[in-house]
């Protein structure tokens, strides 16, 4: 159905909407209780299907933005910030990948302006804010840590609670668990560190 600016395609689309302006929604149960929130885009099922009154999201694909309740994040890819709550201001591209890897931010609550561009990166991630992952589980185990920067497959893979981190390459800095302020530039670099203030560059 189309009304006034909402333009809502397929069963339950935009069921709730009350007030909110120019929404969009592709697909079974997308933005179902939404009311009052204003230019969203969902397109997949249940795409943002819990928000009520947050606006300006985006989210693409099953369960994109499935429990987001806050406004300016942007979810694409399978399970994409599917349990995100009030965590505003996060970008996630990624689905679920094959193995047990979960989605892009896939178990974000609260963290908020984190960017994930690949599946499992920055997967269990929940309350960390400020976080930069591209590449496939990079910075997967993240949980609470802030202000990371991992770029490379499985780079900052094995970090919880270490913030302040640049790691760049693949699965550098991959098992640093709790450490801060490492820089890690190069294939496997510093690998196996779990000390902080540490800086490598160069493979291995």
């Amino acid at each position: 159905q189309s009304t006034g600016d909402i333009h809502a395609f397929g069963t339950q689309a935009f069921y709730s909407n009350t007030t909110g302006a120019g929404n969009t929604g592709v697909g079974n149960s997308v933005g179902y209780a939404n009311t009052t929130g204003s230019y969203n885009t969902g397109v997949g099922y249940l795409a943002l299907r819990f928000n009520t009154t947050a606006s300006n999201n985006t989210a693409v694909g099953y369960q994109a933005g499935y429990s987001n309740t806050t406004g300016y994040i942007t979810a694409v890819g399978f399970n994409a910030l599917v349990n995100n709550t009030t965590g505003s201001g996060n970008f996630a591209f990624g689905g679920t990948v094959p193995g047990s890897y979960n989605a892009a931010l896939y178990a974000n609550t609260t963290g908020y302006n984190n960017a994930a561009f690949a599946g499992a990166a920055l997967a269990a991630n929940t309350t960390g804010n400020s976080n930069s992952a591209f590449g496939v589980g990079a910075l997967y185990s993240n949980t609470t840590a802030s202000i990371n920067t991992a770029v490379g497959y499985q780079s900052l893979y094995s970090t919880t609670t270490g913030g302040g981190n640049t790691a760049i390459g693949y699965q550098a800095a991959y098992s640093n668990q709790t450490a801060s302020r490492l820089v890690a530039i190069g294939d496997c670099a510093l690998c196996s560190n779990i000390a902080d203030y540490n800086v490598a560059v160069g493979a291995f």
